[in-house]
């Protein structure tokens, strides 16, 4: 296994839990992702929904993997880019709740038929 930031032990799992981890390929992992990007930011810019949530659940699964400013002492440099990316990622977390919020707010259209207007008369 390949070791970096995102290398995870499955034995260190498996002596905690007491269960078997299966085992994952990195690369399907990535694809996934990529995927669930893609598609949400795609069905988002259609103004749907579904897309939101989908961004959603993409930065909540990946902000504190990918951004982990906690492992680092504050007097690195590392820390204060790491710290912008996660702080700008749980931003962009709020700015997808208020999209969703205002979406559920605003009531739908009604279809049917629309009420006749009225004519304005001349006064003489």
């Amino acid at each position: 296994m390949p070791a970096g930031p995102l290398a995870l032990e499955p034995l260190a799992f498996s002596a905690h839990l007491g269960v078997a981890v299966p085992h994952i390929e990195l690369k399907h992992v990535v694809a996934a992702t990529i995927g669930l990007k893609g598609l949400g930011s795609l069905l988002f810019i259609l103004s749907s929904s579904l897309g939101a949530y989908l961004l959603l659940l993409y930065l909540a699964l990946i902000t504190p993997i990918i951004h982990d400013f906690y492992n680092y002492d504050m007097e690195k440099a590392e820390f204060a880019g790491l710290f912008a990316k996660f702080t700008q990622d749980l931003a962009l977390i709020g700015a997808l709740l208020f999209f969703l919020g205002m979406k559920n707010s605003i009531p739908k259209r009604q279809g049917g038929k629309k009420s006749p207007r009225r004519r304005r008369t001349r006064a003489a």
